[in-house]
This record gives structure tokens, sequence and C-alpha cells, in this order.
């Protein structure tokens, strides 16, 4: 097939969000994104004629709400996740924020990217067609950078400024809204704004449990003392992480209280925003959870994980150029020297061998 013919199948594929392009000095690269973050949202981040998305929003909610074995694994294996939860700057204290990093703040995200597209929220537009969906604002998913360049060349999201953007991050924390982004530090593809019940994380969570680290690196605490027990903070809660239960005693006695969960707190700072009280801050976590540099770096750490990375370097066809075959090995060089013996085991490589060997003297 000649070039010209080739190119037009890619961009119509492209039109579809099927594929996702990428300029780079001056030439379009096309890469297939993964179902999830990628072409499950993408299929739903607008309205659509060329597909019944009723039916799609259908076979989506089965697919990942009602059987497991998808979502269960994208959840459950692994410590390192695809995404995670940024913590709501406004419920920060100014001895927090001072610990708070750059890539941690969704606002300097939005500050740095050289592209912000908005879109349909993919979750409650599903939910909508379910008829599940809440009453928060749809069209507030956030891309970044090579993703919303792509996205909004092809009508999938609206380009704004970063000053907009910043408007609707407001919108979202009045909403209260949880900001689950991509798990990196560089080059942030996606925050979404997230309700407990229509997010396919949050609700996945309600279902396993927070057993991995997905959260911020903060955690609520409480001063029981100015605790009224209004309730407010359960009420709101998108994991029911805060508890409200009843004091011992008899009849006036017996008091409303509220316990915070520790393992399935988010850190998000949502509940704290809304306490009427005070009662409620937020404390640094005693061990900080570690944010991949970018999404190389990423990939490898959670094929390493799950035990797959010898295909993510043999198997996976992307991978056949010399820059990111490289790209990917100097993630693994980058790594903790435990994790290299482990890359090392499973790879069973003994290129590998010789460039761990050179690092080591």
């Amino acid at each position: 097939m000649d070039l010209l013919s080739a190119r037009k199948i890619l961009d119509e594929l492209a039109d579809r969000a099927i594929l996702v392009d990428i300029e780079q000095n001056g030439e379009f690269l096309y890469c297939l994104p993964p179902p999830m973050a990628g072409f499950f949202e993408f299929s739903m981040m607008r309205l659509r004629n060329d597909l019944d998305q009723k039916v799609l929003s259908e076979l989506f909610y089965q697919y990942i709400n009602v059987e497991e074995d998808f979502i269960r694994a994208l959840i459950l294996d692994g410590e390192t996740q695809l995404g995670r939860v940024f913590v709501q700057e406004s419920a920060l204290s100014d001895q927090n924020a001072l610990h708070v990093l750059d890539y941690e703040r969704a606002s300097e995200v939005i500050r740095t990217a050289t592209h912000i597209g908005i879109s349909m929220c993919y979750c409650r537009h599903k939910m909508t067609h379910m008829e599940r969906a809440c009453d928060a604002p749809l069209d507030i998913c956030m891309t970044f950078n090579s993703t919303a360049s792509s996205l909004t060349r092809h009508g999938f999201a609206r380009q704004v400024s970063p000053s907009e953007c910043l408007d609707l991050l407001n919108t979202a924390y009045s909403n209260n809204l949880v900001q689950f982004g991509e798990n990196v530090r560089r080059k942030v593809n996606f925050i979404c704004n997230c309700c407990g019940c229509c997010c396919e994380a949050l609700l996945a969570i309600q279902r396993f449990g927070l057993v991995r680290p997905i959260h911020s690196n903060f955690i609520v605490q409480m001063t029981e003392d100015r605790c009224t027990g209004c309730g407010k903070c359960s009420e709101i809660c998108p994991v029911d992480a805060a508890v409200l239960y009843k004091t011992d005693g008899i009849g006036a006695k017996s008091k409303n209280r509220v316990r915070i969960d520790d393992k399935m707190c988010l850190g998000c700072g949502v509940c704290v925003n809304n306490c009427p009280t005070g009662a409620l801050f937020l404390e640094s976590r005693p061990e900080r959870t570690i944010t991949p540099v970018d999404g190389v770096h990423r990939a490898v750490i959670m094929a390493l994980e799950r035990g797959t990375l010898q295909h993510l370097l043999f198997d996976n066809q992307t991978l056949l150029s010399h820059r990111a075959l490289a790209a990917v090995l100097g993630a693994i060089l980058n790594l903790p020297p435990v994790k290299r013996a482990m890359a090392n085991r499973q790879l069973k490589s003994r290129y590998l061998e010789v460039l761990l060997q050179r690092l080591n003297h």
C-alpha cells in the first residue's frame, strides 16, 4: 500500500478515536490506545451518530460493572496503578501545602500542559444511558499534552486555555468531585473529575476495597471534640471512608460520631472542604507513594510487578523501533537494584545482564 492510502486509513481511524495520532518533529505517529484509559472513554466523549451509544453503554456496563475479570485485574494486580488521586489543594493547610510537589497538583498539570482538551465525562455519559447517572457536570473530563492534541484535532474534545480549565477544576471542587489522573510525574495525559456513583475506578474501590495505593500522599484525620456528628462527610465521601456511628449511651446520651476508615481513605480532601466545624483535616501519610516518572517508566514497573515484562519487550510489536526499546531498557536500568534484579530474572536476557553488570561496577 502506498503512503497516501495508508495515511488516509490511519486518519479515518484517528477520526473515530480508535487510534491516537501524535505530531512529532513535523511527522505523525499513530498508536493504539489501551482499553482504559483509552478507547472505552474516547468512544463516549462526545455525542455520535456513527454508532449506537446506548447499546455500547449497556455492553460496557455489563463488561466492567457486572462482570469482574477486567476491572478486578486492572485494580488488584500489582502495586503500581494506571491512575492516582490528586489532593484538592483548597483542603490543604498552609503547612501541608509546602509538602505538595508540583506533579501532585492538578493546577500545575493544567498550567504546564502544551495542549488542554475538555470532553464529556465517559462514566456519567454511560450511566445516563443506564438511567443511573447523577447530576454532576458532564463536560468536565480533562485531557492534556499529546492526547489532548489528538482529541481536539478530531473533535473529541474542545481546546481550552489554562485559565478556563482552572475554572472547571474549581467547578469540580464545588461539586465534590475527586481528581483522578494519570500516574506519572511528567506529561500527565488525563485528569478525570469523578463521583462515587458513576466513576468505574471509585465503584471498583467500593467493591474490592482500596488494596492498591492510588490515594494521594495525604490522609484525613479528625479532631473529635469538634465533630458534631452532622454526617455531611459520610454523605459526600465517594468511597464510604467516613463512617457515621452512634456512641455508647442511652437516649439523649447517645451521639452521632464519625470514624475515618484509614484503609479506604483516598486523601482527596472532599470531606475536609465540606466539614462545617473544621473537625477534619489532612495529614501527610507516614509513607509516600512513589509516582513513576513517565509512561514508559510506569509501563515497565507495572509489567515487572505483574510478571509480564518479557511480553512488553518481545511480544509488543510497537516496541520494535530502537528508540522505544532504548527507552524501556533505560527505564529498567533506572529501577532500584532489587527491581533491576527482578527484571533480569524475568527477561533472562544476556544483553540486559551485561548492562546490569556494567552498571553495578
